[in-house]
């Protein structure tokens, strides 16, 4: 699917190597923002659908969001200039690495859909490569960065692999970041007898960090799907103000 509608914006994706998936939705909607940001940086952005809802969320007024891909760069420019928010979004094509060269500005939300895959294989087709393989945002360079370019007071939020999980907090709390808030997210819930032992399990983690380390870390989980395309009322619930169909 080239185009993704949902309620009050509509991402163009064909020229992005990396399509619209659960996990930026996820992400987008989960992200907590009761610091009641100022300035968003978008890490990454793709389509730009992270700033898309982020905009949709909060009363940001700087939202700014960072791509390597020139394709996908050129295409999260159109689709923020044809958003209802588009005098709030900017794209700069860039990598982390060149952004943090002259870092200007601080940011009260840091978001991250990173690239997660540190098997050995690679595919023929580069752009895909860059947007799915973690050599091209290895964990420790966006971390170390979150924590140069993050407020006081702000929230760095990302979503990763479960398996990943502890190895990611480890390396967060070497920059001072500490996880708040962590949802675990399931595809089915294990009652269902039919479902798999691959679907029962743990996929992955939605994370919040902030500088300050909280006595208690909220936790819980996130069951997608009683069956295949039965929601539950929790997934409804966090994605009902996007999807054109919740």
């Amino acid at each position: 699917m080239s185009t993704f509608k949902f309620k009050k914006f509509t991402v163009n994706q064909d020229r992005c190597a990396m399509k619209i998936g659960t996990d930026a939705v996820l992400l987008g909607a989960w992200c907590p923002i009761e610091n009641n940001p100022f300035s968003v940086l978008d890490i990454g952005s793709g389509t730009g659908i992270l700033s898309l809802m982020l905009a949709q969320r909060s009363n940001a007024e700087q939202i700014d969001a960072i791509e390597i891909d020139e394709n996908a760069f050129e295409q999260c420019v159109e689709n923020f200039e044809t958003s209802p928010w588009s005098n709030r979004l900017f794209c700069f094509h860039a990598g982390l690495d060149e952004f943090m060269d002259e870092p200007e500005d601080e940011y009260d939300i840091i978001i991250c859909n990173p690239p997660f895959y540190s098997e050995d294989y690679k595919t023929k087709n580069e752009q895909r490569d860059l947007a799915r393989f973690q050599d091209a945002l290895p964990f420790e360079e966006l971390l170390e960065a979150a924590s140069t370019l993050l407020s006081e007071k702000g929230i760095f939020s990302v979503i990763i692999p479960y398996k990943e999980e502890a190895k990611f907090i480890g390396l967060a709390k070497e920059c001072n970041l500490f996880p708040f808030k962590i949802t675990r997210v399931k595809g089915t819930p294990i009652i269902d007898p039919s479902a798999s032992e691959q679907a029962k399990q743990i996929k992955r983690s939605l994370l919040a960090f902030s500088f300050s380390k909280k006595e208690e870390i909220e936790q819980n989980e996130l069951i997608i799907e009683t069956s295949r395309h039965q929601y539950t009322a929790d997934y409804i619930a966090l994605t009902k103000d996007f999807y054109l169909k919740m």
